[in-house]
């Protein structure tokens, strides 16, 4: 008889809204009567999905700058969803949760110790909250290369989940399984592919969604084969989580219901991708397509210049080669500052994370790192330009050029970071990058409203420099 699996993998995560000066999000007044989206959100999705008990029979991930937040604002919701991951954890020596990249960097795009630190960065941040290791690793916008695969692989991460059209052929492979990816060095990682149809259905047709019963009898069983031959199949779904109680009301009630009462009707088993993958493990090979996404058709386009899915983005290329170029103008301060002192300075970047959650002091890590016990003053130094490389990391967040406009919160926000970046740049080495760093983001304008990003730039750095003043 064969074996029949159902998945539906939830991806949550919210832009960054802090203000990198003062760590606060500012009143957000289209998320009225809340003070900000976050906590509107919230209140939507993920606190009724965790009282639900919603997160114990999905997979998912939780982008960590979301679950530094909910953290501070709602430890109880965040200490809930943790406890049904380690529910599973027990239960079946796997948990549900999977970790993702920690700044939501479109990693094809981002450079190879950039991916690394992205992808080191999140595995820490899932250890520290969830307590285990993540079997899982989710793509910010399932954007992938060959290259990120083989970081993830080199990390331990044993598969991640992608769309059927980045699969390389897209035609003739079953999505019912998953599949090795061969890479360097003898290894290879496990990638799931979600039903595209039932996807879609889930996330854009709130009608195919009213009723769980109709959704399984109509949409989900005819997707079995039924043929007898007794291979496992495994249907799996892939959406945004906040569909479920935000984009679409009452969805976290569908949820429940569907992965509850009316599957347990079913003669179909509720899983998730880790647990799948030690119990049937890939026995087929398939390559996959480099610079795909399973947010827009074009590939990584929609976050380095105008495409079919994002008219008017004519501003996207000029603002990616812009913090390309002060990503380099930063590091190039950040490897002069640290050259003479720290044994391996991108090592000691990717073990930061672990001085930002507070797992171990600062000057603990830099002088582990060093050629010799370092005073404090250089440590302080160091520490500053520590500091500009994680708001370097996150001036590249995907949400900065996923809309139309570069006027907005999350391209403003990229911009603001950039500006922190060199801002303590400054303050560790002395070296001032903001004129030009202002210069190339000239060209970077709103088609709606004029907004230039040289003016957001020089904005934050009158504040830091009046933030200072007053310190």
């Amino acid at each position: 008889m064969t074996k029949k699996a159902f998945s539906i993998h939830a991806h949550f995560y919210q832009p960054p809204r802090e203000d990198p000066l003062t760590g606060e999000i500012p009143i957000e007044p289209g998320s009225m009567p809340y003070r900000n989206w976050n906590e509107r959100i919230h209140d939507q999705c993920y606190r009724p999905n965790a009282l639900l008990g919603n997160f114990e029979r999905i997979s998912f991930n939780i982008g960590p700058t979301l679950m530094n937040w909910m953290a501070g604002y709602d430890s109880r919701t965040m200490e809930k969803i943790i406890e049904q991951d380690q529910s599973n954890l027990e239960r079946n020596g796997v948990g549900n949760a999977i970790a993702q990249a920690y700044n939501h960097t479109i990693l094809p795009l981002a450079s190879y110790q950039d991916k690394v630190t992205q992808v080191r960065w999140g595995i820490a941040d899932f250890q520290y909250r969830f307590g285990h290791f993540p079997s899982g690793m989710w793509l910010p916008e399932a954007a992938v290369d060959h290259e990120t695969l083989q970081i993830l692989a080199d990390n331990g991460i044993r598969f991640t989940i992608l769309a059927p059209w980045q699969a390389e052929p897209v035609t003739s492979f079953d999505t019912r399984a998953p599949y090795n990816v061969n890479l360097s060095n003898n290894k290879s990682i496990a990638v799931f592919f979600y039903d595209q149809d039932l996807s879609t259905r889930i996330s854009f047709d709130p009608a195919a969604t009213l009723n769980a019963d109709t959704f399984i009898n109509q949409y989900l069983m005819p997707k079995y084969h039924n043929n007898g031959n007794g291979a496992p199949e495994l249907i799996l779904v892939a959406s945004d989580g906040e569909l479920y109680g935000h984009h679409q009301p009452f969805r976290d009630k569908f949820l429940a219901y569907l992965i509850g009462s009316a599957m347990d009707q079913q003669p179909v088993e509720m899983t998730y991708p880790g647990l799948w993958l030690v119990k049937y493990p890939p026995t087929r090979l398939i390559e996959i397509q480099s610079n795909t996404s399973w947010s827009c058709q074009h590939g990584v386009m929609r976050w380095m210049g105008a495409c079919g899915c994002s008219p008017h983005g004519e501003w996207k290329g000029p603002l990616r080669m812009a913090l390309n170029e002060i990503a380099e103008w930063v590091d190039e301060q950040y490897l002069l500052g640290t050259h003479e002192s720290i044994q391996d300075p991108w090592e000691l970047r990717h073990e930061y994370i672990h001085v930002v959650l507070g797992e171990i002091k600062l000057g603990e890590l830099i002088n582990g790192q060093a050629t010799q016990k370092l005073d404090a003053e250089t440590i302080h130094r160091i520490g500053l330009l520590l500091a500009a490389q994680y708001e370097r990391q996150r001036m590249f967040t995907s949400c900065g050029w996923f809309f139309d406009d570069f006027d907005r919160i999350e391209p403003r926000n990229n911009v603001s970071y950039a500006a922190q970046a060199v801002w303590l740049t400054n303050q560790a080495s002395g070296v001032d990058l903001s004129a030009k760093a202002a210069a190339c983001l000239r060209k970077v304008k709103s088609w709606r409203t004029g907004k230039r990003a040289d003016a957001v730039f020089n904005h934050h750095l009158q504040r830091a420099r009046a933030n200072r003043s007053l310190s």
